[in-house]
């Protein structure tokens, strides 16, 4: 089924549109929500919670694409579970890959940090752009979809150190392309 008859169904507000989405998204939703909350019950509660708001969202909004819309909600609801479910434990893997990537995050909530974030994340789009086909993959594999260097490397045909080394120099030469720009890491 494709993404425009899955938001038809969903504008006239027909059950089987949950369905479609599971049955086309539903695999990549739960791999996305299992690596950053990092079991799969709270993966599959992401989940539901995404696709309603999926449901919530559709109408007014009619995204394009569908996907992208339907994996940012997700992104956001798993990331937010997560630092519910870190204040009480404290540890996970998706605290290291915040730390690898904090130093290019603007954290602060003023409306020139805001005016600054979007400029950042337009800069960080624009050093995307620079990278190769592959480096670029590999980079959004571990902070865009939280896979480990073990899932990457294998989905890559590379060896894990391989994963590894990119990602340093990636996030080394992300460092010097923001800072030749002016803005301090």
């Amino acid at each position: 089924m494709s993404d425009q008859e899955i938001i038809n169904m969903l504008f006239a507000r027909l059950e089987e549109s949950l369905a479609a989405m599971d049955a086309k998204y539903g695999k990549s939703c739960r791999t996305i929500a299992v690596n950053i909350v990092g079991n799969e019950q709270d993966a599959e509660e992401c989940v539901n919670d995404a696709y309603l708001a999926v449901w919530n969202s559709i109408p007014p909004e009619n995204p394009n694409p569908f996907a992208a819309f339907l994996f940012k909600i997700l992104r956001n609801i798993a990331m937010k579970k997560h630092r519910t479910t870190q204040t009480q434990k404290r540890k996970c893997v998706f605290e290291e890959l915040i730390a690898e990537i904090e130093p290019f995050l603007a954290s602060d909530e003023t409306v020139e940090s805001q005016i600054e974030q979007k400029e950042l994340a337009r800069m960080r789009e624009e050093f995307l752009d620079t990278l190769s086909p592959e480096n670029r993959t590999v980079f959004m594999r571990r902070y865009w979809f939280s896979e480990s260097y073990a899932e990457i490397a294998r989905a890559m045909g590379i060896s894990e150190n391989s994963v590894s080394t990119r990602l340093m120099r990636t996030r080394e030469k992300m460092k010097k392309y923001l800072n030749e720009r002016g803005v301090l890491v």
